[in-house]
């Protein structure tokens, strides 16, 4: 199955009139890709790299390969796919995992450049839509902040939530075209790398969206660890019950 996408990629390198002349190429296609390999990390886990011009795309794809429920995981902008916290994206992809969904973390081709970030997130995304995925909850760290916001408002029908981390404002300008997607912001009330006001700006700027400080954390919120994740795993398991099919069954047994 292959997605279209509905934004403007003409500034991107790849991007040419004649070569998409009636609709957009889904993302993964516009990688360029000149390889791809994978191999096994554990049971539940296994590492995608993507060979491009513009640099390696590494994928770290917990859970089942075809799970409709997908969490795509950003990092800063250094790269990175451990997330903050004690490696929050470590635990939940193996905590999703283990509840037969599945998560991303994506290592960007060229981390920093926003554009290309973006574009590496919704690869990711298209990845696991050719294999199944229905729905994603999309979370990112300081730059990734601006990233999930901006991924989002290229498919907001399919995304199910975002939650940014002691975000960055900027490149959130446009946080509006998200639309009614629900969205978290969590930040440190002692960072000393991008104030909370950052994420009250971006609360804005999208128009809603629930703002949480966690007194005395900075920036890489390593402060209150658990309390991170359980915010995060709880937030996440209530975005995907939402989209939730109703089960027929028990229907017809609570009408007899």
């Amino acid at each position: 199955m292959t997605a279209t996408w509905q934004h403007d990629w003409m500034d991107d390198p790849h991007w040419s009139p004649a070569a998409d002349t009636a609709e957009q190429r889904a993302p993964l296609d516009m990688l360029g890709a000149l390889a791809r390999c994978e191999g096994e990390i554990t049971a539940t886990s296994r590492l995608i790299e993507i060979i491009t011009m513009e640099g390696l795309l590494g994928i770290w794809w917990h859970g089942m390969t075809d799970a409709t429920d997908v969490v795509l995981m950003c990092g800063g902008a250094a790269g990175g796919v451990l997330g903050p916290g004690r490696s929050l994206y470590l635990e939940l992809g193996q905590e999703l995992a283990e509840q037969g969904r599945a998560a991303m973390a994506i290592d960007y081709r060229q981390p920093g450049d926003t554009r290309r970030c973006v574009l590496d997130v919704c690869a990711a995304a298209d990845l696991a839509l050719r294999n199944g995925a229905e729905r994603y909850v999309i979370l990112g760290h300081s730059f990734g902040g601006a990233v999930a916001i901006q991924a989002a408002g290229i498919f907001p029908t399919s995304t199910a939530g975002v939650i940014t981390y002691a975000t960055q404002s900027a490149g959130c300008e446009e946080a509006s075209a998200m639309g009614d997607v629900p969205l978290l912001l969590v930040h440190g009330g002692s960072d000393s790398i991008l104030g909370p006001e950052n994420s009250e700006l971006v609360r804005t700027l999208a128009g809603h969206g629930e703002v949480v400080i966690i007194a005395g954390a900075d920036h890489l919120l390593a402060e209150q660890p658990d309390r991170l994740a359980e915010l995060s795993r709880n937030w996440i398991a209530a975005r995907f019950e939402e989209h939730r099919e109703p089960d027929p069954t028990r229907v017809s047994e609570t009408r007899a």
